[in-house]
């Protein structure tokens, strides 16, 4: 991980190598297992049940931090995939070339989780944008892999730097693990 001022740091791993176009051309279908088992354990009951608990107990319990800590790991694990950063098929547990570190949320807030919801408004409506730069990025990473077999650098820092973003958003809003509003940029 790079050094970074913002306590949530995300990096993806650039892959050295040739990637399997094969896997590339058929993505989409190639991910629907993983998918599943995404939407299975994921929900915003998660999000409302932090709240309540960081409201109430005005504490984050360790192992609810270390299992939002895996979950959002593995859901940028898929993320990479679906935008053909990695072909390796997305694990359930091991960090793959997705790099995701949290701080500790020893001092967090009581009430700040009642409208973090609210603040991340202008973020989700940039992000909204920029979700749509991605995916046209993404497709023509995707001709680029099936002609060439490398994803363009210069199209997979943009694509990384927009899941960043993502995640420190959700690291703030949904995950609840800093208080820090997260910064409107791509960079680490």
């Amino acid at each position: 991980m790079q050094p970074t001022e913002y306590p949530v740091q995300f990096a993806v791993d650039y892959p050295g190598r040739q990637l399997n176009r094969l896997t590339t051309l058929i993505r989409p279908i190639m991910a629907l297992p993983i998918l599943a088992v995404l939407i299975a354990i994921t929900g915003w009951s998660m999000v409302l049940s932090r709240v309540l608990v960081i409201l109430f107990r005005g504490k984050y319990p360790r192992w609810w931090f270390d299992w939002s800590l895996e979950l959002h790991r593995f859901i940028n694990r898929v993320a990479a995939y679906l935008a053909l950063m990695d072909d390796r098929y997305p694990s359930t547990d091991e960090r793959q070339s997705v790099r995701l570190a949290y701080p500790g949320t020893d001092s967090l807030s009581r009430w700040l989780p009642l409208v973090k919801w609210l603040l991340v408004i202008p973020h989700r409506l940039v992000l909204a944008i920029l979700d749509i730069a991605a995916v046209l990025v993404v497709l023509v990473a995707w001709a680029a892999i099936l002609v060439t077999g490398v994803y363009p650098r210069g199209l997979f820092g943009f694509v990384e730097g927009v899941l960043r973003w993502h995640s420190r958003v959700t690291a703030y809003s949904l995950t609840l693990v800093t208080d820090r509003y997260p910064p409107f940029r791509l960079s680490p």
